[in-house]
């Protein structure tokens, strides 16, 4: 499992988030560290309409990242997979953040395994 939640200020574009993309390098990442089904990724954003960063300007921008994960990888794994996804989010966004104010935020949090319930049938339908 590793779900990730993006949310952003509504004054960054569709075009240029170009979320799609940024989704599609994520999953990547995540299958590229060998501990992560392909069929428990998931991926979904959310523009947040009311925000207010740093000082108030209408040109800053926000963007958070949160990676849910679950339980039963080892802290060293964990930290190159953060460390991985948050180099694909920054990296992707390098553009917007040239050009003007943007605070880039990531987490990674473990669930609890007894806290945890799912049902997934997506290994029949995927490869890999």
């Amino acid at each position: 499992m590793a779900h990730f939640i993006l949310e952003y200020s509504a004054n960054l574009g569709q075009q240029e988030l170009d979320l799609n993309t940024l989704f599609e390098k994520l999953h990547q990442a995540a299958i590229d560290t060998q501990l992560l089904p392909l069929a428990g990724i998931r991926s979904r954003a959310h523009r947040c309409e009311h925000f207010r960063v740093a000082d108030g300007n209408a040109n800053h921008g926000f963007v958070h990242l949160q990676v849910k994960l679950g339980a039963g990888r080892s802290d060293a794994e964990k930290k190159a997979a953060a460390e991985s996804f948050f180099e694909v989010l920054g990296t992707h966004l390098d553009p917007i953040y040239v050009r003007q104010g943007l605070a880039i935020s990531f987490e990674m949090t473990e669930l609890p395994p007894t806290l945890k319930y799912n049902k997934n049938n997506l290994r029949n339908y995927v490869s890999a």
